[in-house]
């Protein structure tokens, strides 16, 4: 335990109509340090998550979040990315800054603003967090990739239509009470299980209701040192930091396992020193339905080949024994690429804080996170704990 979040701050996710890129990092960089209250004078390092692979016409952002203060310039700042990962990237990079004394407080940004670039543009962007070489000719972008992981899921498994539905209706129901959520709307699961005109085939079996949704947004958290976050009003520590890489090519690994997320979960639970039920709830990478059906395979939540179980069963519901994605996941909040695991990090503080508003979970006292670039290439977990 080197490090603890001591303030944050998130934008709404969606389509944010008026806003830039810069303008989304100034605020949330503003936001997290008067949460914290942390003077900008007193940061010692600024990492910025940024996935920048042809959304934004500048590149070379880090020194945007410089921009919030005065007091900001002349202090260290990098960019760091990996794919859908991004953010929690940049959160561990700053944990590291501190567990090597280069840096009592670090302020995280994660952000993107995808909604400007055209459709087809989009998905030529995210297929660069693919294999290119074998796997960019995929019709369907990233939706093809795991259309593909799905049917082949399926093959081997059965039919899981009703279980992805599930997922979808429960991700959409908590994000309800996310005032941060792109969609804010409880679909039922009627709806995400019909193939319909407003809910039609994208990929494989994957219907849009599997699909997370193209977003802008920003999300900051200041990282300090467990003896300077005690003077603070707020200390929510690190019991866990967990970063495994496997892979690009799927053809090289069994994409459905998911080894690399399973390896960061038994490293991240080993560290901590506890067991997954310890855990009071879980905020995983729902990019699609599929994939937060095979992390609860690959957590331990059920055997291989049984994630359906976790849904049929309502383990995984708000009020379950393992309660994931309260925030409405992907899937409902929305998914700025940068910005991902640095909200997953603020969202969990807050619950742990018992600051989550609607989408709080009871009792909450251990928080578990997922966050993967690709086809869990980049896989990194954190458990989070109030420690004041």
């Amino acid at each position: 335990m080197t490090a603890c979040i001591v303030g944050w701050a998130h934008t709404p996710f969606g389509r944010l109509e008026g806003e830039t890129l810069e303008g989304l990092i100034v605020r949330v960089a503003t936001q997290a340090l008067a949460d914290a209250g942390v003077a900008a004078a007193d940061v010692d390092e600024i990492v910025l998550g940024h996935f920048n692979a042809g959304f934004s016409a500048q590149d070379f952002t880090a020194a945007l979040v410089l921009q919030a203060s005065p007091a900001l310039r002349f202090k260290r700042a990098s960019r760091v990315e990996n794919a859908c990962a991004t953010g929690s990237a940049a959160v561990h990079q700053g944990l590291k800054a501190i567990a090597a004394k280069a840096a009592r407080i670090v302020l995280v940004v994660g952000a993107e603003q995808m909604t400007t670039t055209p459709t087809a543009e989009i998905g030529r962007n995210l297929l660069k967090a693919s294999y290119v070489r074998e796997e960019a000719d995929i019709d369907g972008g990233f939706a093809g990739i795991f259309g593909q992981i799905a049917a082949r899921y399926f093959q081997r498994w059965g039919d899981q239509s009703d279980a992805l539905a599930r997922i979808a209706a429960k991700n959409h129901k908590n994000g309800v009470g996310n005032p941060y959520a792109q969609i804010r709307k409880d679909l039922g699961y009627e709806f995400c299980r019909t193939e319909s005109e407003k809910n039609p085939r994208v990929a494989g079996p994957l219907k849009r209701t599997d699909c997370s949704l193209v977003s802008d947004g920003a999300a900051a958290v200041v990282l300090a040192d467990v003896a300077t976050a005690l003077k603070l009003g707020k200390a929510v520590a690190f019991r866990a930091a967990e970063h495994v890489q496997d892979f690009l090519p799927m053809s090289k690994r069994d994409v459905l396992k998911l080894e690399g997320c399973a390896q960061a979960w038994t490293r991240a639970l080993a560290s901590a020193g506890i067991a997954l039920s310890n855990l009071s709830f879980v905020e995983t990478h729902d990019c699609f339905t599929i994939a937060e059906l095979i992390e609860y395979e690959a957590m331990g939540l059920v055997p291989e080949g049984q994630g359906a179980r976790a849904v049929a069963e309502g383990l995984t519901e708000k009020n379950g024994p393992l309660p994931v994605n309260p925030s409405g996941g992907l899937k409902a909040k929305g998914h700025p690429i940068g910005a991902t695991g640095v909200s997953m990090h603020a969202l969990t503080a807050m619950q742990l804080m018992g600051a989550a508003g609607d989408i709080q979970v009871a009792n909450a006292s251990l928080g578990g996170i997922f966050n993967m670039g690709g086809t869990a290439v980049a896989n990194y977990v954190s458990i989070l704990e109030r420690i004041r």
